[in-house]
């Protein structure tokens, strides 16, 4: 019972130790994508010697403190930081014209290799403007009776990741769908009535940015037009094949015409020549 006790004492010395003299915590930053940011150390705890800057296991920047000599190492991390990178007088890092490829964990070091700062940055894609469409089924033959009452919509998204789509009715939720780490296209349905006469929009988010398209009911929601006879394939051909037969028929009804006259001609002229003779 005491080395249970004694055990329990010393795991919670060293948690309380390892709070105390341990490692800051991450420090989270998101930025949208062509945008700076920049990683700013504490002044306080930036000692004497080089500063060194990793993105994983990747060195890609060092600074020393005492005669502010910057090196920035470009082919690193397969060259997505060349010519984007800039250190200040503190030894904070400035990454310019963010991509994408720049999210991930930021770490300092110490000249004795030890992690004084971590960062997470996140760098989010540019937010696609959602385009609200009617919906292409609704006016097929095979749709129901209720799209004679009801105007089915679509809001989609080509290529998005980390995002969420919904509908508003007003200030209301009415629907939502969120996608995460893959690329793909998004559409998220919506039912109104063609005299519906209350504000919808649709909206695209991620955590820092969103966008906004506001439905335009009259533009969108005009009724199905009336389907159009169409026959079918085999009634095609049949149709296809007689119009080809009336034509060829016509053709050989005015050649015989004409060779019937041309004959005609013919015969009068050698008529008249003999009555001559």
């Amino acid at each position: 019972m005491l080395k249970k006790m004694f055990n329990m004492f010393i795991f919670f010395c060293l948690w309380s130790i390892s709070g105390v003299f341990g490692v800051d915590e991450v420090k989270s930053v998101s930025v949208t994508e062509g945008e700076s940011v920049t990683l700013n150390l504490d002044i306080t705890k930036t000692q004497e010697g080089d500063l060194k800057w990793r993105f994983g296991q990747f060195l890609i920047a060092t600074f020393n403190t005492q005669n502010n000599e910057r090196k920035y190492h470009d082919d690193s991390a397969d060259g997505r930081f060349r010519g984007r990178l800039e250190l200040d007088q503190t030894g904070s890092l400035i990454i310019t014209n963010t991509t994408t490829q720049h999210t991930g964990l930021y770490q300092v070091y110490d000249r004795s290799d030890i992690n004084i700062s971590t960062f997470s940055l996140t760098v989010y894609a540019h937010l696609p403007v959602p385009v609200i469409s009617r919906d292409p089924s609704q006016c097929s033959s095979s749709s129901s009776s209720s799209s004679e009452q009801n105007c089915s919509l679509l809001c989609s998204l080509v290529n998005v990741s980390d995002v969420s789509v919904s509908w508003f009715k007003g200030n209301s939720l009415l629907s939502s769908i969120s996608v995460s780490d893959l690329s793909i296209s998004l559409s998220l349905p919506l039912e109104v009535e063609y005299q519906d006469n209350n504000t919808y929009s649709c909206v695209i988010n991620n955590p820092i940015r969103n966008q906004t398209t506001h439905l335009n009911i009259t533009q969108l929601c005009q009724p199905c037009p009336e389907p159009l006879h169409c026959c079918g394939f085999t009634e095609a051909v049949i149709r296809l094949v007689l119009s080809a037969l009336v034509g060829v028929t016509a053709v050989a009804v005015l050649i015989y015409d004409i060779r019937s006259r041309r004959l005609q001609q013919k015969k009068s002229l050698q008529t008249s020549q003999s009555h001559t003779d």
